[in-house]
């Protein structure tokens, strides 16, 4: 069976030792960090080009850098409660001292989405700024995190893909190896944090990027978030196919690690979430033809 040896590549880019006490960088930090700053100038570049817009630009400079710092709380907060939430509701019920051990991993996109939706909207309420139009220059801005954040997930070895023949299957190490039930020697696995990063991160991005620098799509709110909406859920659902389901829904009738079905059919919870941002991206979409 040919496949692809993971990358000798340390998840720390670097760590420190004061005082008993050890302070480290992770690829995983430097990803967030630098989506944000990425996602940042982008928004500036936005709303500092009048032509862009139909009408006066949404914000100035200085509500983007204050809309950053809500950002942030948004996807953190929400990042983590929907973790929560949506996938190991019963551990953390047990372990309530555990939610804010944010350092030992456990982050959903859809609770950080709603923590920036919850966020987004508070602050366009509080500084009048409208909606649609503050949320397409987030959506423009968003995809460079998601392909960073991917990338990172790739590094640390994490979210990996169900085991696969492949000649592109990658040989990850840890929990990803040995949990290949039945495998005698390497057991190669779909690499599907670098599908999302390609279709949620470069592919996303980069439509999203000519239809609002090339094709003026800016002019008419809420064209760029229906289509960010209805692009990432369709790719993270299509991903979902060969991406390995949280170990807490898979069980021996239950290998595919579907969180609802009804008959012989059913969905992953990575799918349940994307169905309703699939749906409100096309009703955006519609809307937006008819303006």
């Amino acid at each position: 069976m040919s496949y692809i040896p993971f990358p000798s590549i340390s998840p720390e880019i670097f760590a420190i030792e004061v005082g008993g006490i050890t302070f480290a960088l992770r690829w995983y930090a430097l990803a967030y960090i630098a989506g944000l700053i990425i996602g940042w100038r982008l928004a500036l570049a936005t709303v500092t080009r009048p032509a862009l817009w139909h009408g006066p630009s949404p914000m100035n400079a200085d509500q983007v850098e204050r809309l950053l710092t809500w950002v942030i709380g948004g996807v953190i907060l929400g990042g983590r409660f929907g973790y929560v939430l949506f996938y190991q509701p019963a551990f953390f019920m047990e372990n309530p001292s555990s939610i804010l051990r944010v350092w030992e991993g456990g982050m959903s996109f859809h609770g950080g989405f709603l923590g920036v939706v919850v966020a987004g909207v508070v602050f366009c309420w509080r500084e009048r700024i409208p909606m649609l139009k503050a949320a397409d220059v987030m959506a423009m801005a968003t995809p460079t995190g998601l392909f960073l954040g991917r990338v990172a997930n790739f590094i640390n070895a994490e979210l990996w893909g169900r085991q696969t023949d492949a000649p592109w299957g990658v040989a990850f190490p840890g929990e990803a190896a040995q949990s290949c039930a039945g495998i005698t020697g390497v057991c190669a696995r779909h690499p599907s944090q670098l599908y999302e990063a390609a279709m949620e991160g470069v592919l996303l991005g980069v439509v999203l990027l000519y239809l609002v620098w090339r094709r003026g799509w800016l002019k008419t709110p809420g064209r760029i978030t229906g289509l960010f909406l209805a692009g990432y859920g369709a790719a993270r659902f299509i991903v979902e196919f060969v991406r390995q389901p949280d170990a807490q829904f898979v069980s021996d009738g239950n290998s595919l690690g579907l969180a609802f079905q009804v008959g012989g059919y059913g969905l992953t919870m990575g799918q349940a979430l994307s169905l309703p941002m699939i749906a409100i991206g096309v009703v955006l979409l519609l809307r937006s033809r008819v303006a």
